[in-house]
């Protein structure tokens, strides 16, 4: 069994996009727990002004997904492009 340079190549697309997931799925999963976390501490000493924390909470976990989708994005390109 002979593997050809168009193989090899999808080989390391593939295994490229599950590498370009697994990492990129790590960052956004701790900067978003680990903002929860504070504004759960936030609001605990502070609760009448859950609203404003909850807001910005939200307002961090959205900019800090982005690099999750931008992984996502790069991992569909590897699968479906290359």
């Amino acid at each position: 069994m002979e593997i050809a340079g168009a193989d090899l190549v999808r080989a390391a697309a593939l295994l490229g996009a599950g590498l370009a997931m697994g990492f990129g799925a790590i960052g956004p999963g701790v900067g978003e727990g680990y903002a929860a976390g504070r504004a759960c501490e936030a609001i605990g000493r502070n609760p009448k002004e859950a609203g404003l924390l909850t807001r910005t909470m939200l307002v961090g976990q959205a900019v800090s997904e982005s690099t999750g989708i931008y992984s996502l994005v790069i991992a569909l390109l590897l699968i479906f492009v290359v």
